[in-house]
């Protein structure tokens, strides 16, 4: 569908009721799906997936995945549009009923570049791995009634390298029904709605030395709601299932929901935005806190924040400062936000990336406590020592280097 991608860990995937008037029923008016594309054309897809997995028929965990996509049109050719974008994951486990979780865990970020027709066909270089749900939809080219059908041959593409050994995506075929629903609603706005439903069924090539897939089976169905003035989908929910057969026996079950929606986020002025919050810093009396423009929006990087020696827990004092902090995020709360933790190089490369993590999970997790945000708008992402700012060698550099960033992102 729009970019759906289930999850990117290495064995996962990741009705117009025409209303019955007093003795009339209102005129049933017909529609033509098809994308439109112009050079320039900017938008985000955000979806979230909730999944539960079972191995060996068994529950094992439960699991929230956010996607965030990032699309730009390149360029169009003969109605066909060249499409650059970025898509990132986060993953966090999903909290007991009534309680929130934590933030996201970043996953994985993979760029692409593909062609699309006005009538939905991608034409994409096999090297890439996103999106993961390709030519769906599709769309005849013809105007359709509701009740029509159609059917249109897709595929999915997965990243098997690190669970697998499976070097190249993994492509998966299959052939996908539609109906036009006719109008729908979502998020108190109608618009035309189809369903999409497919079957997958594949046997990987073994993978030698490895545990592989012997066997994949799933379904999918889908609702999608159209904006025939942007010429693309503005939203869509999805139900599936999904079991890998392996070559040890095992077998690993994903059930779970999605939906998926269409960002319109105002264009981040990133000179204005970032000269208001250093104004605000300076009003506060923080000192240690320095900000900068990045691709992802803007930086607030915690200098030398403080926490007990290779501990998450923060020093007295520094709550104090989050608090201020807090107040400045406050004011931007239409826009997500990044929390990304760093290191001295101290220590092996895992203990560093693990500390990072922890260290940003912490801020991460006292934020959303202050209402900064809801759970599933905060990302966290461990760095080790990956970034530093400073020397290394000295003191004075090592202080430095220890320090959380807060992105505020431009969604």
């Amino acid at each position: 569908m729009l970019f759906l991608q289930k999850h990117t860990r290495p064995y996962a995937l990741l009705s117009m009721a025409l209303g019955i008037l007093w003795c009339a029923a209102p005129p049933v008016m017909a529609e033509r799906f098809f994308y439109r594309h112009e050079a320039g054309d900017k938008y985000r897809v955000l979806s979230t997936v909730k999944e539960d997995v079972y191995i060996n028929r068994r529950l094992s965990h439960r699991s929230e995945i956010l996607n965030r996509i990032a699309v730009e049109v390149r360029a169009v050719q003969n109605g066909q549009g060249t499409h650059s974008a970025v898509f990132q994951t986060a993953e966090r486990g999903m909290a007991p009923a009534g309680a929130e979780g934590g933030g996201f865990q970043w996953g994985r970020e993979y760029d692409s570049v593909f062609d699309r027709d006005s009538r939905g066909h991608i034409t994409i270089d096999k090297s890439y791995f996103m999106p993961v749900v390709r030519n769906v939809p599709v769309f005849p080219d013809r105007d359709l009634k509701p009740g029509d059908t159609w059917s249109e041959d897709g595929y999915e593409m997965h990243d098997f390298r690190s669970g697998f050994g499976i070097p190249e995506p993994y492509r998966i075929p299959f052939t996908a029904s539609y109906e036009f629903l006719g109008n729908r609603e979502w998020r108190g706005v109608s618009y035309p709605a189809f369903s999409v439903t497919y079957r997958i069924v594949a046997e990987p090539e073994p993978a030698p030395g490895r545990i592989y897939p012997t066997r994949i089976i799933g379904a999918s169905g889908q609702v999608v709601y159209w904006n025939p003035d942007m010429g693309q989908a503005a939203a869509y929910e999805e139900h599936f299932r999904m079991i890998f057969e392996l070559s040890d026996g095992a077998t690993i079950e994903y059930r779970g929901s999605a939906q998926a929606e269409l960002i319109e986020t105002e264009k981040m002025d990133k000179p204005t935005l970032a000269q208001d919050i250093m104004e605000d810093l300076a009003e506060t009396g923080i000192d240690d806190v320095s900000v900068r423009e990045s691709d992802e929006g803007i930086v607030l990087s915690l200098d030398n924040i403080r926490f007990y020696p290779d501990s998450d827990e923060m020093l007295p004092g520094e709550r104090e400062k989050l608090d201020k902090i807090a107040a400045i995020l406050l004011r931007y709360k239409e826009r997500d936000i990044l929390v990304g933790g760093h290191t001295a190089l101290a220590g092996t490369a895992a203990s560093r990336k693990e500390l990072s993590l922890e260290r940003a999970t912490s801020v991460a997790e006292y934020l959303i406590g202050k209402s900064v945000r809801p759970a599933d708008r905060v990302m966290v992402r461990g760095y080790g020592a990956d970034r530093p700012v400073a020397d290394n060698r000295t003191e004075e550099g090592r202080s430095r280097n220890r320090r959380v960033e807060i992105t505020i992102l431009e969604n």
